[in-house]
């Protein structure tokens, strides 16, 4: 073989030999084969977070519950006696006073005793005024002063009894009150009457805010504390807490409470929704973004804080106060720095880029 087939042959091994390193060797860029490091923008950032410096303050807390508005008495007037319904001077709606007369009960037999009874009195006072002077001039014996002086109020205690008779006829209000409902009509036959109802009267001033209280939720209201109470219509009144029960309720393991609302003019009715929200002991705490709550992996609620070096972690908090936007919680130090954006999309002992937006106290009342 020549030595130009040779050279040739040497040429074509050559070739191929180099085709192949491309194909089996590693591959390197220009940068690695000449040393240098890689482009800054192939490394991996962080990510970005942007977190709020706490500060905790101390917090009035308070505690909204939902009840009703409730009359503060409550009473069905009865007969006392038996007679006819002469007079009915009330009507559903109207307010009466202490005393103020509802009701008459007529009956021929009362009025009968009464005049018997004021003309036997007229009679005993006469002949004591009569026999007085002789009496006392000693022309009568004295102890016939005695006997008349008896007669007379024998006399003045039956007119007394058959009054207090004929007054069992007037049915009266027990306490200023507004009529609910009148059960009678005027002319109705009563002679068995005694213990039937008249009319019902719900006294409106003052006026109760009740709600039922859960026993975890019972330690922090006491009686003689201020509540404010909201009712449905958007009114809203002030009043004092009078009973905290002692002993809860056998069906729903609750226990009642009122407020004592100021109603002179009768604007609140009765059994109307109302809220009633109660000042609590004030404890630490700071409001936080709504948004900015989330669970841990464990399915705890809380928040995502990063320490000095970036790193996420997470702490509980406990919610005391639920707001439109904002929460008041529990459980965070002072000066944490919290994730308020970008919290859902990091992890526990992850490393971020966190920039700080403005300190949650700028947010805090």
């Amino acid at each position: 073989m020549n030595a130009s087939r040779l050279a040739a042959i040497g040429l074509v091994a050559a070739a191929g030999l180099w085709i192949a390193s491309g194909h089996f060797l590693p591959h390197q860029t220009a940068e690695s084969r000449a040393g240098l490091p890689a482009p800054e923008g192939e490394a991996k950032k962080p990510f970005r977070v942007a977190v709020a410096m706490t500060n905790v303050i101390p917090h009035s807390r308070k505690l909204t519950i939902a009840g009703r508005t409730e009359a503060d008495k409550r009473v069905t007037v009865t007969a006392r006696t038996g007679g006819v319904l002469t007079d009915l001077k009330v009507k559903r709606g109207m307010s009466v006073q202490k005393g103020e007369i509802i009701a008459v009960l007529s009956d021929e037999a009362r009025e009968a005793q009464v005049a018997q009874a004021q003309a036997v009195v007229t009679q005993k006072r006469t002949e004591l005024e009569a026999k007085r002077t002789l009496i006392l001039s000693g022309t009568l014996p004295r102890l016939q002063l005695v006997e008349l002086e008896a007669q007379l109020k024998s006399a003045e205690a039956a007119l007394a009894v058959a009054q207090a008779e004929q007054d069992r006829g007037l049915v009266r209000a027990p306490w200023s009150a507004v009529v609910h409902d009148v059960a009678v009509e005027v002319g109705q036959a009563a002679f068995s009457m005694a213990g039937r109802e008249i009319a019902s009267l719900v006294a409106l001033d003052p006026m109760l805010a009740v709600v039922e209280v859960a026993e975890r939720q019972l330690a922090g209201i006491k009686v003689d504390a201020v509540a404010e109470v909201r009712l449905v219509t958007g009114e809203r009144a002030n009043g004092k807490i009078r009973f905290v029960a002692k002993t809860a309720s056998p069906t729903t393991r609750t226990y009642r409470v009122e407020v004592e609302l100021p109603n002179a003019d009768g604007k609140i009715p009765d059994g109307i929704t109302a809220e009633v929200v109660v000042p609590l002991a004030p404890v630490l705490a700071t409001r936080v973004p709504r948004s900015a709550v989330t669970f841990s992996s464990a399915g705890d609620l809380g928040l995502r804080v990063v320490d000095a070096n970036d790193v996420v972690e997470f702490t509980p908090v406990g919610v005391i106060e639920d707001e439109q936007s904002y929460m008041w919680v529990t459980g965070l130090p002072d000066r944490t720095r919290v994730i308020v954006q970008g919290q859902d999309f990091v992890r526990e002992g992850q490393t971020v880029d966190a920039v700080g937006v403005p300190e949650l106290t700028a947010v805090a009342k």
